[in-house]
């Protein structure tokens, strides 16, 4: 809300935008076995220049920088935060190495996703699983309108 984001500057976050158009093909389940056959459908972003300035001050600065959303992190990884738009089919599976993120805010995903791919991917397979046992138990809400969790990149020691 623009109640949170002034909320957020008073207390000295820098904001920065990027845009990704979701495409259904997001959301589709992967049906194959082997994830590497999965083919992503391509959607268009656009890094403006002043959010790579933003980013960069943070990163040398060694400030965390948050991505809000699976499809913030999607625009910013693709290039590894160049500015610029096009498209983009950018599939983020574990053993990916991120760049940018150290922290995500994101919604609970479905089983076969390549949402769920990409926070697994981010955190790490096991630590995601106990965070989906936990949810799972405590009946939270999943997919886009459910409940929300903040994870730490699992390379990163100090989020875990």
């Amino acid at each position: 809300t623009d109640t949170l984001l002034a909320e957020l500057k008073a207390k000295g976050v820098r904001l920065a935008e990027v845009t990704l158009h979701v495409g259904a093909g997001t959301f589709q389940p992967v049906r194959t076995e082997n994830i590497a056959e999965h083919k992503m459908h391509s959607e268009w972003y656009d890094v403006p220049p002043e959010t790579v300035v933003v980013v960069e001050a943070a990163k040398a600065e060694g400030a965390k920088v948050w991505a809000v959303g699976t499809t913030s992190m999607r625009a910013r990884e693709t290039g590894r935060l160049k500015a610029g738009r096009g498209d983009t089919d950018i599939f983020i599976t574990p053993g990916y190495r991120f760049r940018v993120a150290d922290r995500l805010i994101t919604n609970f995903h479905l089983p076969k996703s390549t949402l769920l791919m990409l926070v697994s991917a981010f955190s790490g397979i096991e630590e995601i699983r106990a965070v989906y046992r936990y949810a799972v138990a405590k009946e939270y809400r999943f997919f886009s309108y459910g409940d929300a969790m903040v994870l730490g990149r699992k390379d990163d020691a100090e989020s875990l």
